[in-house]
């Protein structure tokens, strides 16, 4: 505790142990990643957890989450940050680019610039990733067919460099924003990442296209599936698609929806769209700022949904639309997550097994109970 009498000496001590809790800190992070246990916790990856359990920014989180790998073998720096000669800003930015072999001097030039000056020469030193220079080379044609199954589309492509380049440079900015499902790792996560990005694009462009014939998306469906959530419903000239992937598919892009009974004779026609108005996507923009799922509060791929469902008579007004982001959005659809809206405004997660999901550290009293 400090009081009126509290020296200098005093701040410096509790520095060290500030200094030794961060290390243990990020001790942590790193077994919670070995483990994955920030699986099924409503996350795209471990800093985006970090950022919504601890309420630190999206950028630091990712500082932690390096750090946190790289100073098992970075002894001298981890000793530094245990001890409080060096704060955990320093430490996570050097931690981008120092070495077995120059940690001992990039400790003592550290401590004697600011944290701006550390930051600066991460961003200068840091190693680039290699592969981003190795997908501007491959060159691609382009053509598509429905593979066996007709569940997925086979795609292929060459390109001449130039070509190549501008497409790479497009889909790797996009996916870079682009948050993958929580059940998805593995060598081909990268890949995931990248088919995600152009799925973006090519909606982004339907949904701008002024010749809503040509690019309207039209689905088939038995009115007796929609109503029980069983049953396929059928792309036009394409194959079938569960009724959940239609539901989200309706939340976000031109689609039509011709509605059929048993003998395929339809019954009624969809709505082509069903999105709101320029002026409440604006209002909900506004009033939101971000995705409402607990902690998360991202503006990236940002999609207004409808907290109850359209297709099950929820209505297009503020009050029912709420901003979400293309991650936790397929969560709502495909992986069982739900929310409501109370009365007073506020909204309430739920995981699929029924338990209202809370964001934050666990309170003192379950600590507690478990220590």
């Amino acid at each position: 505790m400090f009081d009126g009498t509290s020296t200098i000496a005093d701040l410096d001590r509790a520095n060290a142990r500030l200094g030794a809790a961060h290390r243990e800190l990020l001790r942590g992070i790193r077994a919670v990643a070995h483990a994955a246990a920030w699986r099924d916790e409503g996350a795209r990856d471990l800093p985006h957890w970090l950022s919504m359990r601890y309420g630190v920014s999206l950028w630091k989180a990712h500082r932690w989450v390096r750090a946190a790998d790289v100073l098992e073998d970075l002894q001298r720096l981890s000793q530094a940050l245990s001890t409080g000669e060096l704060g955990l800003d320093k430490v996570v930015e050097l931690a981008r680019f120092a070495r077995e072999d120059s940690e001992r001097g990039l400790i003592t030039w550290a401590k004697g610039v600011s944290c701006g000056a550390v930051r600066r020469r991460a961003e200068r030193d840091a190693h680039p990733e290699i592969e981003i220079d190795r997908e501007a080379h491959r060159q691609r044609t382009f053509r598509w067919w429905w593979l066996e199954d007709e569940r997925r589309l086979g795609l292929e492509g060459e390109l001449p460099a130039a070509e190549g380049k501008l497409v790479i440079s497009a889909i790797e900015r996009v996916a870079a924003s682009i948050p993958e499902m929580p059940d998805e790792d593995g060598p081909w996560h990268r890949d995931r990442r990248r088919a995600d990005a152009l799925v973006a694009l090519c909606s982004a462009t339907i949904a701008a296209d002024p010749d809503p014939a040509r690019a309207t998306v039209v689905v088939h469906a038995r009115a007796e599936g929609l109503a029980r959530g069983s049953g396929g419903a059928e792309l036009d000239d394409g194959p079938t698609l569960h009724p959940d992937t239609v539901k989200r598919l309706l939340c976000t892009a031109r689609v039509q929806t011709v509605v059929e009974d048993l003998n395929a004779e339809a019954i009624a026609f969809g709505r082509t769209r069903r999105e709101p108005s320029l002026a409440q996507i604006r209002q909900v923009r506004y009033r939101d700022r971000g995705c409402v799922f607990p902690g998360c509060g991202t503006k990236a791929f940002t999609e207004v949904h409808h907290v109850r469902f359209w297709s099950r008579g929820g209505a297009t007004d503020l009050h029912n639309l709420a901003l979400i982001c293309s991650f936790h959005h397929r969560l709502v659809h495909e992986s069982g997550w739900w929310f409501t809206r109370e009365s007073d405004g506020e909204l309430r997660w739920f995981r699929p097994n029924g338990v209202r999901y809370r964001a934050g550290p666990a309170p003192p009293e379950v600590l507690a109970a478990v220590v």
